[in-house]
């Protein structure tokens, strides 16, 4: 089974710029809303999709998505990280694009596309994780939780549910950090032992070699 990974913060909080120390190499990025990646050389690192090359594919189509995924899984041997930058926009931009359609039919067809990404995500090639960078959402409690598109869809899916390793970013101080263990308010959580700090360095190279060495020893 493959290893999904889910990352939420706010906007700024630094969801992408955590992959700066991922090998290109290594690392496919589905960049939802084809947006300039905050990170210096970024466009020597990861070129468009041509053909059977390239590193990075530019998509909000939660069919062409899940294409992708399975393609990297049987075609991309070298590919052991695939990033999903942002995952929420592959919700909102189909909701907005589906904006005058009457009823709550689309709720839940928009909650299933999203469901099946993220359930198909566990079942991939054992070496390969999928990381999804969404936004952050303060709910009427003052929890923080990942950011849908409302109440309808937030009661079909618990998208934090379907991971073992969920993470929060938080800048404090000048410096981007990664939350471990949840705080009281926010959803993060990681495997017992997997991390002895409750905040690390922004990193998901230094997540991703955390979880490897975790499921070696376990």
């Amino acid at each position: 089974m493959s290893k999904p990974i889910l990352v939420i913060g706010k906007s700024g909080s630094g969801k992408t710029r955590s992959i700066i120390n991922l090998d290109p190499k290594e690392t496919f990025i589905i960049n939802v809303n084809g947006k300039d990646l905050p990170i210096k050389g970024w466009r020597k690192k990861y070129t468009p999709l041509n053909g059977s090359t390239g590193n990075l594919f530019i998509s909000d189509d939660s069919d062409k998505i899940g294409a992708s995924l399975q393609w990297i899984d049987k075609e991309r041997q070298e590919i052991k990280v695939v990033i999903i930058d942002d995952f929420q926009y592959i919700m909102a931009n189909e909701f907005m694009r589906r904006g005058k359609e009457r009823g709550y039919e689309k709720f839940t067809e928009i909650g299933q596309h999203a469901w099946t990404l993220l359930f198909d995500s566990r079942f991939f090639r054992q070496d390969l994780f999928v990381v999804f960078l969404a936004h952050s959402e303060e709910t009427e409690n003052g929890e923080i939780k990942c950011k849908t598109i409302g109440k309808m869809l937030d009661d079909k899916i618990c998208i934090e549910g379907m991971f073992t390793i969920v993470l929060n970013t938080v800048y404090d101080d000048g410096k981007y950090y990664f939350e471990t263990q949840t705080n009281g308010r926010n959803t993060t959580k990681t495997p017992e032992g997997m991390f002895a700090e409750r905040r690390i360095d922004n990193d998901l190279k230094l997540v991703i070699d955390a979880a490897r060495k975790y499921d070696l020893e376990n």
